[in-house]
């Protein structure tokens, strides 16, 4: 990670929260659920997720359950708090999940 990744105060992660509808900030994670119809599409929907991770060297916990999906992202290298790194790959997430049938 670049020396210029710094941790996001209160502020700036609720003023970043309000683009991200369905996000939330849970003490130093970066938080969101999803819901589908079908196992297959929160399935399909991690190996994407994964995809868009190696892409950008950023990684979330992803929880993978029966016709559900949750994902958890902060940044190691700042000892584990929220920063831009987190909403770019929140923003990349929700950029896909309506094509998965996430909701």
């Amino acid at each position: 990670m670049s020396a210029q990744v710094a941790p996001l105060d209160d502020t700036e992660i609720q003023d970043r929260l309000r683009e991200l509808p369905g996000w939330t900030a849970d003490g130093d994670l970066l938080h969101r659920g999803y819901r589908f119809d079908r196992h297959f599409q929160a399935a399909a929907m991690v190996m994407h997720i994964a995809q868009i991770q190696e892409e950008l060297s950023h990684h979330a916990e992803l929880t993978l359950g029966y016709n559900t999906l949750g994902v958890s992202v902060n940044t190691h290298s700042v000892g584990g708090r929220i920063t831009h790194l987190d909403f770019g790959l929140a923003r990349r997430i929700e950029e896909i999940a309506a094509g998965h049938g996430a909701r």
